[in-house]
């Protein structure tokens, strides 16, 4: 954190026990102040890949779980002594053991997913300084645990007030789940509708949309873009957002979509069912950008590769549909600043998080800074993209450390120029970024419903 070498003391303010909206005196005192807000400040977490308890098997939990994350699993496999067939060979458990032994007990875990899981082993009350690099006795401290109680101490550990889940209609798993039981019945846990086989891979999602109950064609894709196949699409996806109640509409897409492209499966889809559907019932459109699939499909879900994106793509969203709110992320590293800039053209545009490969301490770091210094605190600085329920802790205990910095270097300048900062300042500009803006967009979006 950088420190500023000037300091500020208003005799006006000295030695008076100070109210949330008087101006803080010393920037010692700033610094303290801002850490502890940032630190207690509850945060709606706008997009991960965790489940309520409802789900069973669906939700991932545990030393194990943390450990054959597949952030993780990449890494053994730079270092690990298995081949790729004989690692997949053993069970979660054999998988954890070779892990643990590569990455944790045979070197010093400082990679950021591995020094993310002794952070939340740490912070949930099983310190290496008691437990060891002996992997079985944090294994032994949860083994009484249900999920539902780990649910309720990683949410509280993590000072997480809601989380928004992945729901894919298209796995028939979870499917399952919403069509014949109860769905979700946990408040904390909010549902996001994603669509990416819709998008990406159609004569898939035709076959299960037929399977459905759907009338869409499986067998002519020119069929599928005429007007009674579309109101079907559209059906399909308003039937699906009320049943599980989606706050936004998402698809994870290549880094070379292009649009609009007439004719083209994708734009059609976008044009005549999705963005209809998200204005019709007040929804914002969620884009994650730049992915390459299974780049080495050896390493199954971690064989995945970031790409860089064309973001002409938003930009002419944005231009065909200022009243449909974007909230977008993007995967390399060399698009981030473009969408900060195309951010400041497009009211309806708001970047979110630091996603995948982009989610490391200096990443973070670089991302915040430039994007509070174009954007201010209008954009959504982070979302923890969690697998595993525990790393709640650890990347939120990670990113709100950076946060902090980047915020106290900010104010700590107005405070040189002499405008003052109060308490109440803080809190405000830090709700924003924890659930505020979040919450704006949603709210936006509804204003333009039907």
């Amino acid at each position: 954190m950088e420190q500023h070498a000037a300091t500020y003391a208003d005799p006006t303010y000295a030695n008076v026990s100070r109210r949330p909206d008087t101006p803080i005196e010393t920037l010692a005192e700033l610094q303290k102040a801002v850490r502890q807000i940032v630190s207690e400040t509850p945060v709606i977490d706008i997009h991960t890949h965790l489940y309520a308890a409802d789900f069973e098997e669906r939700l991932l939990w545990g030393v194990d779980q943390l450990l054959v994350y597949h952030y993780l699993t990449a890494e053994y496999f730079r270092q690990g002594e298995l081949s790729y067939d004989e690692f997949w060979a053993l069970d979660d458990a054999c998988r954890a053991d070779k892990v643990w032994q590569a990455l944790f007990v045979d070197r010093m875990p400082v990679s950021e997913a591995a020094s993310g899981v002794i952070t939340a082993l740490n912070r949930l009350g099983l310190s290496p300084a008691i437990y060891g690099r002996n992997l079985d006795a944090y294994r032994a401290a949860w083994q009484n645990k249900t999920a539902a109680a780990q649910v309720n101490d990683v949410l509280t550990a993590a000072r997480v007030k809601s989380v928004v889940m992945t729901n894919d209609p298209f796995d028939a798993v979870e499917r399952a789940v919403w069509l014949e039981g109860s769905g979700c019945t946990d408040a904390r846990f909010q549902a996001a509708l994603r669509i990416d086989k819709l998008l990406l891979d159609l004569p898939s999602a035709a076959v299960e949309l037929r399977s459905l109950g759907y009338d869409v064609p499986t067998d002519d894709p020119s069929a599928f873009f005429q007007e009674d196949t579309l109101a079907e699409v559209r059906r399909f996806l308003r039937d699906w957002c009320s049943r599980i109640g989606a706050l936004y509409i998402m698809a994870s897409l290549p880094g070379d979509i292009q649009y609009p492209v007439p004719g083209n499966a994708l734009t059609t889809l976008l044009d005549e069912a999705v963005v209809p559907v998200c204005r019709e019932l007040g929804l914002p459109l969620a884009l994650m950008i730049g992915v390459r699939r299974q780049v080495n499909p050896a390493l199954r879900l971690a064989g995945d590769m970031s790409m860089h994106a064309d973001l002409r793509l938003l930009e002419r969203l944005c231009l065909r549909y200022p009243d449909l709110e974007l909230l977008v992320t993007v995967l390399a590293r060399e698009n981030q600043h473009e969408l900060a800039v195309l951010a400041r053209k497009f009211r309806n545009l708001t970047p979110f998080g630091c996603w995948w490969f982009l989610h490391t301490e200096s990443m973070i770091r670089e991302m915040t800074a430039f994007r509070t210094e174009l954007l201010g605190t209008s954009y959504i600085p982070q979302h923890s993209d969690c697998r595993v329920l525990e790393q709640l802790i650890n990347k939120w205990d990670h990113s709100r450390s950076i946060i902090t910095g980047v915020l106290y270097d900010k104010f700590a300048r107005l405070h040189q120029d002499r405008w003052f900062v109060s308490e109440s300042d803080i809190r405000r500009d830090t709700e924003q970024y924890f659930g505020g803006v979040f919450q704006q967009v949603l709210s936006r979006a509804k204003k333009v419903k039907g």
